[in-house]
């Protein structure tokens, strides 16, 4: 899913390209796209966007007739700017919003369709899309602790929750865990303040440092190579690669269609977490430490 970097960055490339463009038309061809019935696509069609915004991992349009246009993304949702002619590619093409200069498409692989389109007709109907999480890069200690800490969970479903923090999901929390040599299963409520400030501290490097980076990979093109799975992170989708840091092999946590990966030598004193589905299976074989999982691999 597209978060925190890969939203601003794709907000960068288009303000050159469609703000203050007149948006000639909406093309919106998969029924379980547009959510909202009013007001019609039609409103939004020969007006101009006079602003560019996010909205934790939404990206809106604000035309001047004071409508906007809300995208989410979701996990398969996509980007492409294309000729001004350009025509939908089959099967995975939901919608192409047609400017003089270009159009731009939405795309979303697989079978199941979860991106989402919302128009409202007020920056107050906006609100209420908002999950309300707070701007990490702008957060000081004080605001990024009492909002860790209003409830005790697991640092992973803490800083994933868009109620509490704006933008930042499973590929980028495991990154930035990572950074801050924190345990993705450590609760919110047991870190002392150095621990937090550690944190809020990786927290914004981590997610400065990957837009600037998307931002050099895509320099004057159109962002194409959106992933939540890159190369040159540390941990996350690397599961049983070097770690970059210390070389141990890196681990995973499966749950739902999400992973949580991590490093043990580095996040969790050498201690191998415990995946529930696999625990099941393996039982008293499942390997506690960084040593017996390694031990069980050269078998």
């Amino acid at each position: 899913m597209p978060e925190l970097p890969d939203i601003t960055v794709y907000l960068e490339c288009l303000q050159p390209r469609i703000l203050h463009h007149p948006l000639i038309k909406a093309e919106i061809v998969s029924p379980f796209l547009l959510r909202t019935f009013d007001p019609p696509v039609s409103e939004i069609e020969g007006h101009v966007i006079e602003e560019l915004l996010r909205v934790g991992k939404r990206i809106v349009w604000r035309f001047d007739n004071d409508i906007y246009l809300v995208l989410h993304l979701m996990i398969a949702g996509r980007l492409h700017w294309k000729p001004p002619e350009a025509k939908l590619p089959a099967k995975i093409g939901l919608a192409a919003f047609r400017f003089p200069e270009g159009t731009l498409t939405l795309t979303e692989a697989g079978s199941k369709k979860r991106a989402s389109l919302h128009l409202v007709r007020s920056a107050e109907a906006l609100k209420r899309l908002d999950p309300g999480g707070m701007d990490i890069l702008s957060a000081d200690l004080d605001s990024f602790a009492a909002a860790l800490t209003r409830e005790n969970h697991t640092l992973k479903r803490s800083l994933t929750d868009p109620r509490l923090f704006s933008g930042i999901g499973n590929a980028y929390s495991d990154e930035i865990f990572h950074a801050a040599r924190l345990s993705p299963i450590t609760l919110t409520r047991k870190l002392g303040r150095e621990e937090i400030g550690r944190l809020l501290d990786a927290t914004k490097k981590t997610l400065l440092e990957w837009a600037e980076r998307l931002r050099r990979d895509a320099g004057d093109d159109f962002p194409e190579g959106v992933t939540a799975f890159r190369p040159e992170m540390a941990v996350h989708g690397r599961y049983g690669k070097p770690c970059p840091v210390c070389g141990s092999p890196v681990q995973r946590i499966v749950y739902a269609e999400n992973e949580t990966n991590y490093c043990p030598r580095c996040q969790t004193g050498g201690k191998v977490l415990a995946d529930r589905s696999l625990s099941r299976l393996l039982k008293d074989d499942w390997p506690r430490t960084l040593e017996e999982w390694e031990a069980q691999r050269a078998r």
